[in-house]
C-alpha cells in the first residue's frame, strides 16, 4: 500500500513538473499572431478568387499586416472593403483599383459561325482545343464548351441559346478566372467603362474568316483609318483596341463592314482620358 502511493505521488510530481515545463516552453517559442490578420480576413470577400495575385485572402490578409501587399490590393472588394481595411491598419485607404470586367471577344456563335464537323468528347474547352479542336471551322473562335462559365466563383457568366458566353457584369469582379480557363484566350480584362469590343481573335486572312464566319474581323482597316484618337491598328489580319487610347466615340461601330466591332449600352463616351 505504501509503495503505491510512493508511486502515485512521484507520477503526479512528475506531471507537475512536465506541465510546468510545457507552459514555459510554450511561453518561449510562441510566435505571437498578428490580430489584425484575422480582422482583415473577415473584412475581405472570402471568395478566394486570386485576382489579388496571392492565393487567397488569408495570403493577402497576411502580406497587408506585413506591408507587403498595399491596403486596396483586393480589385474584387474596392473601395468598401479598401475602407475598412484602412480602418484596421489605420491608415489611407488610397485609390481603389480600378475595376475590371471580362470581354469575350467572340461573336461567332452557332448561327454565324460554319461548322466543319460533329464533335464528340468531354464539353470542355481546354480538351476540346486539344483533340479535336471542336465543331466550327474557326480556329481561333469560342469552342463553345462552357468552361468559362463553370470555373466563374460569382455566377456571372451563363451559355446563350447562340452557344456563346455571356458575362454578367454587374456580378463579375475581374477575378480572371475565365480568361485563365480559356484555351484560345478570347476572354480578356477590361476596364467596366469601355463600351466598344473587337469581338474576334482570328488571324487569318480576311477570305479565310469570311469562309467559316459572318462576323469576323476580315482586316479592311475602315476603323483604324476612322478612328480619331489612334486606338485601332491592324496586325496580323486582326484589328484590336488600346483601351487606353480609346474614347469609346463608337466610329469603328458604324463603318465595320461585317459587325465584328459591338457597342454595348449604357457606356458613355469619355471626354477625357487620363494621363498617361
Amino acid at each position: 500500500m505504501y509503495n503505491s502511493l510512493v508511486a502515485l505521488a512521484s507520477m503526479g510530481g512528475l506531471g507537475i513538473i512536465l506541465s510546468v515545463g510545457l507552459v514555459i516552453a510554450a511561453k518561449k517559442f510562441s510566435v505571437e499572431v498578428d490580430e489584425r490578420i484575422e480582422e482583415i480576413e473577415i473584412a475581405l470577400p472570402g471568395v478566394n478568387c486570386g485576382a489579388c495575385g496571392f492565393a487567397g485572402c488569408r495570403s493577402l490578409a497576411e502580406a497587408i499586416a506585413e506591408g507587403k501587399a498595399p491596403i486596396n490590393g483586393c480589385p474584387v472588394g474596392g473601395i468598401a472593403v479598401a475602407e475598412k481595411i484602412a480602418e484596421i491598419m489605420g491608415a489611407d485607404s488610397g485609390n481603389a483599383p480600378e475595376r475590371k470586367v471580362a470581354q469575350v471577344l467572340c461573336r461567332g456563335g452557332c448561327a454565324e459561325a460554319a461548322q466543319r464537323a460533329e464533335y464528340d468528347g468531354p464539353n470542355d474547352c481546354r480538351i476540346m482545343n486539344t483533340t479535336q479542336g471542336g465543331d466550327k471551322g474557326c480556329t481561333y473562335g469560342c469552342l463553345g464548351g462552357g468552361t468559362c462559365v463553370e470555373v466563374c466563383p460569382f455566377n456571372a457568366m451563363y451559355m446563350d441559346e447562340n452557344g456563346l458566353p455571356v458575362v454578367i457584369e454587374e456580378k463579375c469582379t475581374g477575378c480572371g478566372k475565365c480568361v485563365e480557363a480559356c484555351p484560345r484566350d478570347i476572354i480578356i480584362l477590361t476596364g467596366e467603362e469601355y463600351g466598344v469590343h473587337i469581338r474576334c481573335r482570328s488571324l487569318a486572312p480576311g477570305k479565310e474568316v469570311r469562309q467559316v464566319c459572318k462576323v469576323g474581323c476580315i482586316a479592311c482597316r475602315r476603323c483604324e483609318k476612322e478612328c480619331p484618337c489612334d486606338a485601332i491598328t491592324v496586325t496580323n489580319n486582326l484589328a484590336e483596341i488600346d483601351y487606353d487610347k480609346c474614347t469609346v466615340c463608337r466610329r469603328c461601330v458604324a463603318v465595320c463592314p461585317v459587325h465584328t466591332i459591338e457597342e454595348q449600352d449604357g457606356k458613355p463616351e469619355i471626354k477625357a482620358k487620363k494621363a498617361g
